[in-house]
């Protein structure tokens, strides 16, 4: 079958992060470590597995990190070689009671996944996304499909996912809007880690796709009195808007957005882009993970406040007396599991159905690629905002054989109640 495949190759994964610092992220895909492959399928790890073969895959801002050579070595532990990227998926089952049906794959590689018993106490919490285990049971190291030799990931014709793992889509979902539930999912549970209560003034910082959903479900989930959202290109203006900001500026613009915001004093003219504010916003969602941006984050965040850091960071240097001086709390937002909502615990994936439809989040997939056209499709993402573009996927519609199409259509149709979007199935 067909696949892009990543291998430990040090000396292009150096290649990669030199072309990446000289001219941009992206530039490196040429002469990196991902390579468009014939591999031999992955094999089922047990009776609860079954076989996907993805639709449409996205592209996302890790993925990019990865392929850029950015990643940090923290990762090396849960993460094993070869491995084919891909962990925001819509695809089809190809075998078992399910065969022909439409499933959206929640990634993260749980004790359950992994049939480790009993579950750790995580897992055992509703906590997937904080799984102690990611890198023991029944396979390999792995934080999440697309990071794990054993399972495959979305960016081939075929991966094998267990079934806790997948959501069946409706019906009426298309398939751009249902590859929008993983990184829906991602937004909802950043905005409810920030735990923002009635009549706080938050900033999110960054417009790509994580940084939009975040702010449609801060807005969806959350009664800020002002959300101000940081957008470089004009279509994350225009998203940014559309979902729910009270304001959007510039990131040149920050500074005296968050003083207009919050009546606060600038405590001292830097030189910089933000001077130093005396107060400043009740809650940050960093959605970039940069040096820079978790700078900014500490500039405008009032004494007291929050800080979330949503998009995924390498090896930063940042100045952390602000955050001692000030007492500001620092936390990751990292995937999902069970969420508190006023009406009781829910799934992420749930909520991230629901936020899909709510807020049409299809309208963010912007262009689609073919597997043999990686360059290009990596080099887009990496570059999206500038080209007027948000997310950008990878289509496998066109693989799809005669029969597994016929499948689809003769399915069985059957609706599944919105807080039970689990594959319940067995071998």
């Amino acid at each position: 079958m067909k696949a892009l495949l990543v291998e430990r190759l040090v000396h292009r994964f150096a290649a990669a992060r030199v072309a990446a610092l000289v001219a941009g992220s992206g530039s490196g895909i040429g002469i990196g470590p991902l390579r468009l492959s014939e591999i031999e399928q992955p094999s089922l790890p047990g009776p609860s597995w079954h076989r996907v073969a993805p639709l449409l895959s996205g592209i996302c801002g890790s993925d990019l990190a990865t392929l850029d050579g950015e990643s940090s070595r923290f990762f090396e532990d849960i993460v094993t070689f070869p491995f084919v990227p891909g962990h925001e998926i819509v695809g089809v089952v190809l075998d078992g009671p399910e065969t022909g049906r439409r499933v959206v794959v929640e990634p993260v590689l749980s004790c359950v996944v992994r049939g480790i018993e009993p579950l750790c106490p995580s897992c055992a919490a509703g906590r997937t996304g904080a799984c102690e285990r990611i890198a023991f049971g029944g396979i390999r190291p792995g934080l999440q499909t697309g990071y794990c030799a054993d399972t495959g990931g979305g960016w081939s014709d075929e991966l094998v996912v267990h079934e806790a793992q997948l959501h069946l889509v409706p019906d009426t979902m298309s398939d751009e809007a249902a590859v929008m539930v993983e990184p829906a999912a991602c937004g909802i549970h950043a905005a409810l880690a920030g735990q923002v209560v009635p009549g706080e003034r938050v900033v999110v910082l960054g417009a790509g796709t994580l940084g939009l959903c975040t702010l449609a479900a801060l807005r969806c989930h959350t009664l800020p009195s002002t959300l101000l959202a940081v957008a470089k290109y004009k279509v994350q203006r225009h998203f940014a808007a559309e979902f729910g900001a009270d304001d959007v500026v510039a990131p040149s613009e920050l500074g005296r957005a968050v003083r207009r915001m919050t009546g606060t004093l600038a405590l001292a003219r830097t030189g910089a882009a933000i001077d130093r504010l005396a107060g400043g916003a009740d809650a940050v969602f960093d959605c970039v993970g940069s040096s820079r941006s978790i700078a900014e984050a500490l500039e405008v965040v009032r004494p007291g406040g929050r800080i979330v850091l949503v998009g995924m960071p390498g090896v930063v240097r940042v100045d952390l007396a602000p955050l001692w001086q000030r007492e500001v709390a620092l936390c990751g937002a990292y995937a999902y599991g069970t969420e508190s909502v006023p009406e009781g615990p829910r799934r992420t994936f749930a909520l991230a159905f629901e936020l899909v439809e709510m807020v049409s989040l299809e309208r963010l997939v912007s262009a689609h690629y073919p597997l043999e056209r990686y360059e290009e499709a990596v080099h887009h993402a990496a570059n999206a905002g500038r080209r007027g573009s948000v997310k950008v996927v990878f289509d496998l519609r066109h693989e799809d054989p005669a029969w597994r199409r016929a499948a689809q259509v003769a399915a069985p149709k059957r609706r599944v109640p919105r807080d039970d979007k689990k594959l319940e199935t067995s071998a």
